[in-house]
């Protein structure tokens, strides 16, 4: 059976819940390393325990998308605010207002990337499949992964934490008018180096920046591996923006690697 196109709309399929997060396989799949970390109950606070359970929901993703696919590296892409309009051109499209984190395993040899996929008008993107099968491997070696980091992960934090220092400033190549780069500081290499504190720390940055001036939200792009360490690009978005800046941010070279 042949990819569909994505505007025929999926079932969303879930493959592992955790107290407060769930992994599932999105209804417009753009890969098959292509998986959604996603709130299960969206009234549910951004504290402590959600920033934990969210850690080990996205440690057990990747040790899953390794085992099942040969992941070595991931990407992270998450919208706040916002919805994707349109074409969707550099973002995977919405499927409900439930916050979600769409992660990308990455490996050699895979057929189509993320980044392939992206700079493609939304009505134009081929989902990979069926994933019927992949998927229930997936589902085992969430399971898998899951009791091991239950048992060797590093501790939660059971107390509140002090929040860590959170750099912000601009790119030297900025891919729009509203493009601020946040880090944790000291700079970790990748998002499993992060403490509950430090997801913490960087939420609030991303509430804290301005909204104005016709901002009505923000996509957000997590870049590892470079010379800083750990970065969240993030971009300012408006329904009346001269031009998408997510399309300029991904053939830079601080996410292409990445995504591309």
């Amino acid at each position: 059976m042949k990819g569909t196109g994505l505007g025929l709309g999926l079932e969303r399929r879930l493959l592992f819940r955790s107290g407060i997060w769930e992994i599932a396989r999105p209804r417009t799949p753009l890969t098959e390393g292509h998986v959604l970390i996603r709130l299960s109950d969206p009234a549910t606070p951004f504290e402590s325990a959600s920033a934990s359970d969210w850690l080990f929901c996205h440690t057990v993703a990747r040790h899953a998308l390794s085992e099942v696919l040969g992941s070595t590296r991931c990407a992270l892409m998450f919208a706040h605010r916002w919805h994707p309009l349109g074409a969707a051109i550099g973002e995977p499209v919405a499927e409900s207002s439930t916050p979600t984190f769409h992660l990308f395993g990455r490996w050699d040899g895979e057929r189509t990337t993320p980044g392939g996929q992206l700079g493609l008008p939304a009505h134009r993107r081929v989902a990979p499949g069926p994933l019927v099968e992949l998927d229930i491997r997936m589902r085992g070696a969430l399971r898998r992964a899951a009791q091991s980091s239950s048992t060797s992960g590093a501790p939660l934090e059971l107390l509140p934490a002090p929040f860590p220092r959170v750099r912000s400033g601009v790119p030297v190549h900025p891919a729009g008018v509203r493009h601020t780069v946040l880090a944790p500081e000291p700079a970790v290499a990748s998002i499993a180096d992060l403490t509950p504190s430090a997801v913490l720390a960087l939420g609030a940055a991303v509430e804290r920046l301005p909204s104005g001036s016709g901002i009505s939200g923000f996509s957000c792009v997590a870049s590892e591996g470079g010379s800083a360490g750990l970065e969240l690009h993030v971009l300012g978005r408006s329904a009346a923006e001269a031009a998408n800046p997510l399309e300029r941010l991904l053939s830079s070279s601080e996410v292409s690697l990445a995504l591309l």
